[in-house]
């Protein structure tokens, strides 16, 4: 089933200029390159490629030549059939980062904040497992997942206006993935704390500070953070089953705490957060011409900070402050991934061609969905040629597995990888805080390349035929391996 809606709103751009409807039926628009968007076409896309790939719902907004169009195809619940529309909202998983991203760097821009300062300047009671880590952990390094805390923290210190200050005290002995400033490691407990230097450094509780500083100056009406608002709207349900089939509804439409907002939890529509998108491609400007953000601070948000050695998980080529960066052979972009349960969310711009593209959806082949439609999609409107499938080659290299046999660990992981009749296999075990999360999943590594390796026998855990599994080494010489993004450095 597909609502088959379509709404489009422009920014101080008359229709005419634009296009309008044309002869054809189909509402048109005119991108930087000059091309005309036929809505109707890309509505059909979306409506088959949702069908094929057994995902309820999907809402997807484009940004476009200053306008931003939106469509939505399927149903927000299979159980009650509730038809998606251009304004349901969707949960965006840690899409939500870049929202947290933005509001410091306002607290930064206005001189309220240091970003190469130390935490504990901001948070005297910040502190982290290892002597005199938490001193070298600064803004700087949490917005950039450089910090070296961990990922996979989820705490429940209830629905306070102290969970935040809660969770930053509860992570006080989580184990660090690898030492500040040595490696990339994708961090939730890093925006976590970036949150709550929000709430220090503004006295509001960062679901208030994030509606004041951001969300009503950008002019956005249907973006929260709490489930209680979300009640107001048409809201998705997340569904869960077997790949390939249609998935059934979460038992629970969010698991999150309240206290994972700022990492996590940020629910919105597709033309919301483009809308957001849109105030960074053009210098910091909201529609209405509110500037929420200079121009040399939104550049600095998407410059390199630091290289990704996994480059497949996310599609990530290296991080700036907040974003997610990409090089799609010599076209830049950026833009960000998120996932909750049951629910995914997928961001691209492309700065050169002023485009950007939000899609929300809520269970059953989401990447899969993501990647044929935005292929197609920023081909015709950005010139952009993205990546294919994550696989290994047709005959995999010959790789001398010896250095990369060993035991590697982070923050409730533990990772083996030996060797078997000649190929590389991995068992990766949840420990600790985590160990009730799953069993322990069996890995069978194909080669790419002698450090990257194609993860098999993984089914829906990571969403993907294939997971990216990449052998790097830290600055001290130490070797690690990544999977998902997070570092976990070799320990025997």
């Amino acid at each position: 089933m597909s609502s088959n809606a379509v709404q489009s709103t422009n920014n101080a751009v008359s229709w005419d200029e634009q296009g309008g409807w044309e002869a054809n039926g189909a509402w048109g628009s005119r991108s930087s390159a000059g091309r005309k968007l036929d809505l109707a076409h890309w509505q059909a896309r979306l409506d088959a490629l949702r069908a094929e790939h057994h995902v309820p719902a999907a809402s997807l907004a484009i940004l476009v030549g200053g306008t931003v169009h939106e469509l939505a195809s399927g149903v927000l619940h299979r159980g009650t059939g509730v038809e998606a529309t251009t304004d349901s909202v969707f949960q965006m998983g840690s899409i939500a980062k870049i929202y947290t991203a933005t509001l410091i760097m306002r607290l930064a821009e206005s001189g309220e904040l240091d970003l190469d300062a130390p935490v504990v300047d901001v948070l005297p009671e910040f502190s982290v497992a290892g002597p005199d880590a938490a001193k070298e952990i600064t803004v700087r390094r949490l917005l950039s997942h450089t910090s070296g805390l961990t990922c996979d923290f989820t705490y429940d210190t209830g629905r306070g206006d102290d969970c935040l200050a809660k969770y930053v005290e509860a992570a006080k002995d989580v184990a660090l993935d690898c030492p500040p400033g040595t490696a990339l490691s994708y961090s939730s407990v890093g925006y976590n704390v970036l949150g709550r230097i929000v709430e220090v450094v503004t006295g509001k509780v960062w679901d208030e500070a994030l509606r004041d500083l951001l969300l009503t100056p950008l002019g956005v009406t249907h973006t929260m953070t709490l489930p209680e608002e979300a009640l107001r709207f048409r809201a998705a349900m997340g569904h869960l089953g077997e790949a390939g089939q249609d998935p059934d509804p979460a038992p629970s439409w969010d698991l999150m705490p309240r206290s994972a907002g700022p990492y996590g939890r940020v629910i919105a529509t597709a033309g919301d957060v483009v809308r957001l998108a849109r105030m960074h491609l053009e210098g910091g400007v909201a529609q209405d011409g509110t500037r929420i953000l200079s121009e040399e601070t939104v550049a600095l948000m998407r410059r390199r900070v630091v290289d990704s050695p996994d480059k497949w998980t996310v599609s990530a080529d290296g991080w700036g402050l907040g974003w997610t960066l990409y090089d799609w052979d010599g076209v830049q972009g950026y833009g960000h991934d998120g996932a909750s349960i049951g629910q995914y969310g997928y961001l691209r711009v492309v700065p050169s061609a002023g485009v950007g593209v939000a899609l929300l959806t809520n269970g059953g082949g989401a990447r899969e969905l993501y990647a044929a439609l935005f292929r197609e999609l920023l081909a015709e409107l950005a010139e952009v040629t993205m990546p294919e499938p994550f696989a290994p080659p047709a005959e995999p290299p010959a790789v001398d597995l010896a250095p990369l046999v060993g035991t590697y660990r982070r923050e409730g992981v533990v990772i083996t990888v030996t060797e078997r009749d000649g190929a590389a296999h991995a068992v990766y075990e949840f420990v600790d805080g985590m160990k009730d999360f799953s069993e322990p999943l069996e890995i069978d590594l194909v080669p790419v390349t002698d450090t990257v390796f194609a993860g098999t026998g993984v089914g829906a855990a990571f969403s993907e035929d294939y997971m990216p599994v990449v052998f790097s080494t830290l600055r001290d010489g130490t070797g690690c391996v990544y999977i998902g993004m997070r570092c976990g450095p070799k320990t025997a």
